[in-house]
């Protein structure tokens, strides 16, 4: 039997149906016209350089990585608290880890970020949980010190020319969040995003990778880079193949098949267009209820998701309850699904995961990371959220902590 309130279904309607259709009727589904469309929408967008769209987060970190030319001998800092993805593609590169602990606000702590790095440090991974920017201003003044500087120890030329740690954010959760007036995407050197079923902006599977890099770099260069990396090291697309009677390719690197489908880029398309009337100011009101629900009771911690300087994006509710055990909290959980409606955590710390407890992380290295996690339930938020199906939200969540974290 479907749950009364799932947690996190996707945004389609007749049209997004019209646009897929409109695509499926062309005849050109794979990488094509709509996917260049939706790279320079996300570009205007975000106020970005260039814009290049592939088939997943993941797959745009990793990209981003192996052009800066990360690999053994080399590390990348990372939080600990964020999703396997963002710690497992640095792993493909056959780098090293570097784990660090968070603030508050679910974000890495640059003073632990600064304390972490070392001469083999090349990348830091700021992870925008929840959709909550993390502070680049401090993450910049890291990279930036000329102690830290004098540490880098560049092994490729774009290394060489960028003088310093890369700063690569991985914004999955945060598109449209801004940070001091600069919308996320143009906030990092390079900014990844992800159009998985459950963000904000959905393409079924995808991803984009946003290019905001000094001067000194060709944006437009190394998006074409990136694209050949993205087809198998292949040197003209299908597309431009197909305009032209020049028909020949080269393969001139051993790269992936990792590019977005102009199916997947449709969706985008209509998405995007009604992404700041639509989506955004009612995920909006949805956090502005829950903060009223829970926030005149002292068990209930609220996330961070506005202030003077930034917004969130709205992506997720990260809700805590104070001076619950983890046990107390799964208990929670239980009691809330039992009442058909779904929640859900955000995240499991990577270092209480198996595959990275066998590479010996301890996560009573990152106390505040564990505490976090210990205590968050992550509340429905989406588009087709009801007024009425979120007050099935909020009387179950009170129902279940009333009956097993009752007010002192």
């Amino acid at each position: 039997m479907p749950l009364r309130v799932p947690f996190s279904p996707p945004r389609i309607d007749e049209e997004s149906i019209a646009a897929v259709s409109a695509v499926l009727r062309s005849g050109w589904i794979t990488t094509g016209p709509q996917t260049r469309a939706f790279e320079q929408a996300l570009t205007a967008y975000t106020k970005v350089q260039e814009t290049v769209c592939v088939n997943s987060a993941s797959a745009g970190l990793e990209l981003a990585l192996r052009w800066y030319g990360v690999g053994p001998g080399d590390e990348v800092i990372v939080p600990a608290y964020t999703y396997a993805a963002s710690a497992n593609v640095v792993l493909h590169c056959g780098a090293k880890v570097v784990f660090v602990d968070s603030r508050e606000d679910f974000n890495l702590d640059p003073e632990k970020v600064r304390q972490a790095i070392t001469p083999a440090t090349k990348v830091i991974m700021s992870v925008d949980i929840g959709g909550w920017p993390c502070d680049y201003d401090a993450l910049y003044a890291v990279v930036e010190d000329s102690e830290i500087r004098r540490l880098f120890q560049p092994k490729t030329e774009a290394q060489e020319k960028l003088g310093r740690i890369l700063l690569l954010a991985d914004a999955a959760h945060s598109l449209g969040a801004s940070y001091k007036g600069k919308i996320t995407g143009s906030l990092a050197d390079i900014t990844i995003f992800s159009f998985h079923a459950v963000k904000n902006l959905t393409t079924a599977e995808g991803g984009a990778i946003c290019l905001q890099l000094p001067p000194a770099f060709d944006a437009n260069e190394i998006a074409r880079t990136l694209r050949i990396k993205s087809l198998h090291g292949q040197s003209r697309d299908a597309l431009s193949k197909m305009n032209s009677p020049q028909w020949r390719y080269d393969i001139i690197e051993p790269g992936y098949k990792c590019n977005m489908t102009d199916i997947q880029a449709a969706l985008g398309l209509v998405e995007l267009a009604r992404y700041e009337d639509s989506h955004l100011p009612h995920r909006k009101k949805i956090m502005e209820k829950y903060d009223a629900a829970f926030g005149q009771d002292a068990r209930f911690e609220l996330p961070l998701w506005q202030n003077n300087e930034s917004h969130s994006s709205y992506h997720l509710y990260m809700l805590r309850l104070n001076k619950a055990t983890e046990a107390q909290r799964d208990t929670i959980i239980q009691s809330i699904f039992e009442e058909e409606v779904a929640v859900n955590v955000h995240f499991v710390p990577l270092p209480l995961m198996s595959l990275y407890q066998k590479m010996d992380y301890k996560i009573e290295d990152y106390p505040l990371a564990w505490c976090n996690f210990r205590r968050e339930i992550s509340l429905p938020v989406y588009f087709d959220l009801t007024e009425e199906m979120q007050g099935l939200v909020i009387e179950s969540v009170r129902k279940a902590v009333d009956k097993h974290l009752p007010a002192e």
